[in-house]
């Protein structure tokens, strides 16, 4: 399946001033889609920073996603930290421009030019009533930070990524980790197609253990499911 990576870039998110809104979106959303995400990574406005991460992000991922600082201002360095990433110089484009031009009317000046600027060889993709296309450069496809910007370009752009769909099941167990643990592993080890996972919660009385299991392979999915039902039994509350 295609594996995807994001970069969430920015200070104001380091330095606690805002509160990064877009990975927990993205993460369900690629799961929606059947997009395996691998890797976040939160890094500042710096462009070695950000090349660096571009470099190893793309050994790891079919695409990476970048969050953030592609508007007009000093501080928006992503498209030369990618650019720097991929190897090529900066590219005013100028079906970009245009589109900027013919947005901003009067107030189109130098400094939204800039958002114009665009490494080299990147691709526009004109998708859905998107008002300026989406900027992918090497298979880095390069949003906005500011969350209902950075999700309609993903929703808009959805239908190129593929992909199959996780499906999933769920069940709840009074049982402490402890005594669930040899279940899950033996299921774990009769379905590797399978995704076990257990999650304690502890903020209720009594407390339990959420149990997933992820599979593109339903019979094991049902299979596995039915093992782990046998065995854990009357821990079992609800799922």
């Amino acid at each position: 399946m295609p594996r995807a990576a994001l970069l969430i870039i920015g200070n104001e998110i380091l330095s606690g001033k805002f509160p990064d809104e877009n990975a927990p979106w993205l993460a369900v959303h690629l799961r929606s889609l059947g997009v395996d995400l691998v890797r976040i990574e939160t890094i500042p406005d710096e462009v070695p920073i950000i090349a660096e991460s571009v470099r190893r992000l793309r050994a790891v991922a079919d695409w990476v996603f970048s969050s953030g600082g592609v508007g007009p201002t000093h501080d928006d360095v992503t498209m030369e930290g990618v650019a720097a990433g991929l190897g090529v110089p900066l590219h005013r484009h100028p079906e970009l421009l245009a589109a900027l031009a013919a947005k901003l009317g009067p107030r189109m000046n130098a400094d939204a030019a800039r958002m114009a600027d665009v490494p080299a060889g990147a691709e526009l993709w004109w998708d859905g009533d998107l008002p300026f296309p989406q900027v992918v450069a090497g298979r880095v496809i390069i949003l906005p930070g500011v969350p209902g910007l950075f999700r309609r370009k993903v929703e808009a752009i959805a239908h190129r990524l593929g992909g199959v769909p996780l499906l999933s099941r769920r069940l709840v167990s009074s049982a402490p980790e402890t005594d669930i643990a040899a279940a899950m592993r033996e299921a774990q080890d009769r379905h590797p197609t399978v995704a076990i996972g257990s999650y304690p919660r502890f903020e209720q009385r009594p407390w339990t253990v959420i149990v997933t299991l992820d599979s593109r392979d339903a019979d094991a999915l049902a299979a596995c499911e039915a093992e782990l039902r046998a065995a854990l039994g009357p821990t079992l509350v609800e799922g």
